[in-house]
């Protein structure tokens, strides 16, 4: 009570709010939000916390499916257990094909789990996990380990501009996400892969195929990304 908030940082899916004496920890989950109103503002469903500042107003964080969190963080915020084994962010210039061929090495694993791995690289979902390594021509279900220099420098390059890509057009989740201005994401329609299972590929119009990987959607095109 009484800080000053100082900056607004992010790690990951982490926004970190700095304040006087300590750092705030919020994670949206997948369709939760932020938005400042007046104090006085009727509260909608699934309203679950008030932050309050001076000149009426309140920032406040609505989270329909409770996937969200909140914490409190009075020490370094980066040395935070939620934090702390965190990989590198995938638009710095840490993250680059050299990274991603060194840890690597010996791995069993397709390497599209390889790159949806946090504790490797983060913010790297599903969806531009699908997109990046269409991009880069490499099948999903290839192993981790068994991938070149080469290709992960042609890896890497693919999740940047596909990241870059659907920042510019306002991000791509949930049907119900809005942007800061209340406008929905837009990159669902450029996608060139992910939820078109059974469906021509961009490149060349063989049938895109479906898969279940670590649990999750995968699509591919077999032609295009044969190894």
């Amino acid at each position: 009570m009484g800080q000053k908030l100082n900056y607004v940082d992010r790690r990951g899916k982490y926004l970190l709010l700095s304040f006087d004496h300590g750092v705030l920890l919020l994670h949206l989950g997948m369709s939760g939000h932020l938005r400042v109103v007046s104090p006085h503002t009727e509260l909608l469903p699934h309203d679950h916390i008030d932050f309050h500042f001076q000149g009426e107003r309140v920032l406040r964080f609505n989270d329909p499916r409770r996937f969200g969190s909140v914490h409190w963080c009075e020490q370094d915020a980066l040395e935070h257990p939620l934090l702390i084994d965190l990989g590198v962010e995938p638009l710095s210039d840490e993250f680059d094909g050299a990274l991603l061929y060194r840890q690597s090495r010996q791995r069993k694993s397709p390497v599209k789990n390889f790159i949806m791995d946090a504790h490797i690289v983060v913010g790297v979902g599903n969806i531009y996990a699908n997109e990046a390594l269409f991009l880069a021509r490499i099948r999903p279900t290839t192993r981790a380990g068994s991938i070149s220099k080469l290709r992960y420098e042609r890896l890497a390059d693919a999740i940047k501009r596909i990241l870059l890509r659907a920042i510019d057009a306002g991000g791509t989740t949930l049907r119900d996400f809005v942007r800061f201005d209340g406008q929905p994401g837009y990159f669902a329609l450029e996608l060139d892969v992910y939820g078109r299972a059974g469906k021509p590929c961009v490149q060349c119009e063989r049938r895109l195929k479906g898969i279940v990987l670590g649990q999750r959607q995968t699509v591919f095109c077999p032609n295009c990304q044969r190894h």
